[in-house]
Order: C-alpha cells, then structure tokens, then sequence
C-alpha cells in the first residue's frame, strides 16, 4: 500500500515538473531568438551616410527596436541643406500618409466604444455618401460617363481603401481632377474637403479593387461625428498625451519651429535642394486623416511600441488585443496589391514572404509618407523600424533598401 502511493507521488510530481518544463520549453520556443548585429548594421549606417554625400537625400533620423530595447539610433545629415542645419534626433518632420495608421488608431478606439460596425454603411453617418456614382471611363475625367455604384460603400471599404475612392496619385485624367479639386483648390476643415471627395466620380464599383485613397478624410469626418470633437482635439485627448507624444500635431508652435525639417527635392540641373513650395507650419485647419500631422521619430516610436504591445503602453490599454489583431491581418482577400502584400485596418499588411521577393516576416505591418517616411513593425521578430528623411517625389527604392538593410543584421 505504502508502495503504491510511493509510485502515485512520484507519478504526481513527475507530471508537474514535466508539465513546468513543457511550459518552460513553450516559453523559451516561442521567445525572438534573434538580435541585433552591430557589426551588420554598419552597412545600413555606411549606406545612408553615402547616399547623403552624393547628394541623394539631405538627412536622415533612423530608430530601431529590437525585443523591447532600443538598439538604434542615429541622425545623419542636414535637416535643411540651404542652411546646413544638422538633423536633430528630436527634428519635428511631416508625416504626410504616416498620419493614416495614427487616425485609424483612433477611429478604431470609437469602434470599441459601439459607435458603430464595420458592415454600416458610411451613408448612416455621413447622408452625402448616398448614391454615388462611379466612372466609366478615368482616362476620360470628370466629363466622362457615370453609371451608379452597383453597392454602398461601408466603414470596411474605408478603412482597407477598397470603396473606390481616389488620393488623385495614378496619373490617369480622373486622378488629376480628383488631386486638383482635394488639394489645390482651396478647403476649409475637414468636413469641406470630405464633401469634395463625396461630389466627385469612384475610380470603381466599392469593394472590386485596392486603390490607395483618401478614405482617411472620411475616417477623421467621423471621429468628429462620433466623438463631437474635432480630430485635433481628439488625438491630443486619446492618444499624443497620454503617450506623450509631445511634438506630435498638425501645427507646429512658435517655440518649437526650429526643430522643423523642410522638405527637399532635385532641382533642374538634378541637384538636391530645398523644396521652392513648403506646406504651411502652423495655422492649419484641415486635421484630415490623409496627411498633414507633424512628429518626431522618438514620438512615433512611442505609437509603434503601443501597437506592438498589443495596444497597451505604460498601465494605459489604448485598444484591445483582437482589435489589433484585425487591424494587422490582410483584409482585403485577394484584391492584387503589391507581391506578397494585402492591406489591414490602416496598415499595409504582409502575407507572403516568398512573393514579396523580400526579406521579412508573415504579419509585419507597415506604411510610408509622401516625403519619405517609413516605419514597420514585426510581431514575430519584436521588431520595429523607422527611418526618416524629406525628400519628394516619394521614392520606394528607400523603404525598400532600408527593409533589406534592418532585416539582414538580425541573427542567432
């Protein structure tokens, strides 16, 4: 009898030392092994710094994360080449579409609140969204034939830029009209530049297609239904403060405008110069989901670090972890984007690894801005990347270049 319960114990206590090392061995399985390579990056520094001594980019403010430390980061260059001010580690940079994961943040914060579902439509909202129409022809312009969108574009078209709206980028005569008349013609706030966007032709029937848009105005329209406030305030309420995100706006203070970095391009005789037209610093009005936030890569850090820790940062829980969770999964099926990339709720989302013809990891998300700003965040490596300089066009050889150098100095 003594025997049995002998062999009854140590069965016992086997099993919960085995079950401790299984949870142990799960653990240690599921942790990044990877680190970052000093010796490696250097051929991400050397690159950068050559390609300002060629004159191909003024500056640059580059971060990098790695397994909850910062394990990066540096400033090269100029922030303006006509004074030869050196970039700061702090420099206050436009965002341009860097704004749109920030937006959709917050829009998706009111989600949580029941303000909606993703299936509404935005014509429960948003009545002038009703019966729109849809080009025949978008080489034709806003003279060319329209027949009815065949569907209602709901919240999900929005959010994924599959509801057939336009950011006037693709060159064809629509694209042109649709730039001119959001962008150069004269707005107001918000609500005047949405109602542009809902008078003009869809570039598609809602959900036929993937077609980077301005969607994220419509996003910022309805932070402001929802909320009653204006999406200026409610960024500043729900996220730049209690992230601390100090230099964080869409209008830069008088005390802080020397940190500002304008934007650069090649003149005429192919030189890099100090862009002629610069987009107003302060007394901006239009807080639009599309572009025009200011920040710094040390605030945006602050965001990415949130996301990456599953909407929790500092005691604060900012969003749930299954809403992070449908924000970064590929949402828009098998809608063609680039090779091996889908697209989330406000994030470019990988899929494919092997198809992207990249270095990278499955679940990575990611976007960029119109005067060459990049981030990514990588769950599965605990990783994440910034790299900030301001230069137009936008050229994607850089997001590229930068993802193949940050990737190739993880190793064992």
């Amino acid at each position: 009898m003594i025997k049995k319960h002998l062999f009854s114990l140590l069965c016992i206590l086997f099993l919960i030392s085995y079950g401790d090392l299984s949870a142990q061995m799960v653990a240690e399985s599921s942790a990044p092994l990877t680190t970052i390579s000093t010796e490696r990056l250097g051929k991400y520094e050397a690159f950068l710094k050559k390609e300002i001594a060629d004159g191909k980019i003024p500056g640059a403010v580059s971060y990098i994360m790695k397994n909850g430390k910062l394990v990066h980061n540096a400033v090269y260059g100029y922030s303006s080449l006509k004074d030869k001010t050196p970039m700061q580690e702090d420099q206050i940079l436009h965002l341009m579409s860097m704004t749109k994961p920030i937006v959709t943040v917050a829009f998706m914060m009111l989600y949580e609140e029941g303000h909606f579902f993703l299936s509404d439509p935005v014509s429960k909202y948003l009545p002038q969204f009703k019966d729109l129409k849809v080009a025949k022809d978008v080489n034709a312009g806003l003279d060319g034939a329209t027949e009815p969108a065949n569907k209602e574009i709901t919240i999900h078209h929005v959010l994924t830029h599959t509801a057939g709206f336009s950011h006037g980028l693709a060159g064809t005569e629509l694209d042109n009209a649709i730039a001119k008349a959001l962008y150069l013609e004269p707005q107001k706030d918000i609500e005047s530049r949405v109602n542009t966007l809902a008078s003009l032709p869809l570039v598609g029937h809602p959900g036929e297609q993937w077609y980077y848009s301005a969607s994220p105005d419509v996003l910022a329209l309805l932070i402001e239904h929802f909320s009653g406030m204006n999406v200026a305030d409610f960024l500043q309420e729900r996220i730049f403060n209690p992230l601390e995100m100090k230099d964080t706006g869409y209008n830069i203070s008088k005390e802080n405008q020397k940190r500002w970095g304008p934007v650069h391009n090649y003149n005429k005789e192919g030189k890099m110069v100090n862009s002629e037209q610069q987009l107003p610093i302060e007394g901006n009005t239009v807080f639009g989901g599309t572009h025009g936030l200011f920040s710094t890569a040390p605030d945006y850090m602050k965001f990415c670090r949130m996301m990456l820790n599953n909407g929790a940062w500092n005691g604060k829980q900012y969003l749930s972890t299954k809403t992070i969770e449908i924000m970064t999964m590929n949402q828009i099926g098998d809608l063609p984007r680039e090779p091996g990339q889908g697209f989330g709720l406000g994030f470019g989302v990988t899929k494919d690894v092997a198809a992207s013809k990249s270095l990278g990891s499955v679940g990575r998300y990611y976007w960029g801005g119109a005067y060459s700003t990049y981030f990514f965040i990588d769950p599965k490596e605990e990783l994440i990347a910034i790299l900030m300089t301001q230069i137009q066009p936008y050229n994607g050889y850089y997001r590229e270049v930068f993802e193949q150098f940050v990737y190739q100095s993880l190793v064992e």
